[in-house]
């Protein structure tokens, strides 16, 4: 968060469905507010997400395609 305004702003409820609605363009969206300490944590959640047992197959999904979209976008 670049700023006081927008750390007040930041809405985890709304980052999160922005970033498990598969729609890569939200994706990207809430992807590059992040800090690079943020998206650290962020890219290891989402990695437990699609990866451990205890989630909802379409948690898993939403979590694998946000994977995608974040490499992608690093691949550039």
């Amino acid at each position: 968060m670049a700023s006081a305004t927008e750390a007040e702003a930041f809405d985890p409820a709304a980052f999160w469905e922005a970033l498990l609605s598969s729609d890569p363009d939200r994706i990207r969206r809430a992807w590059r507010g992040l800090t690079a300490e943020e998206a650290q944590a962020v890219r290891a959640h989402l990695k437990k997400m699609a990866e451990e047992p205890g989630w909802q197959p379409i948690q898993q999904q939403a979590a694998a395609d946000a994977l995608r979209v974040i490499a992608e976008q690093a691949q550039g």
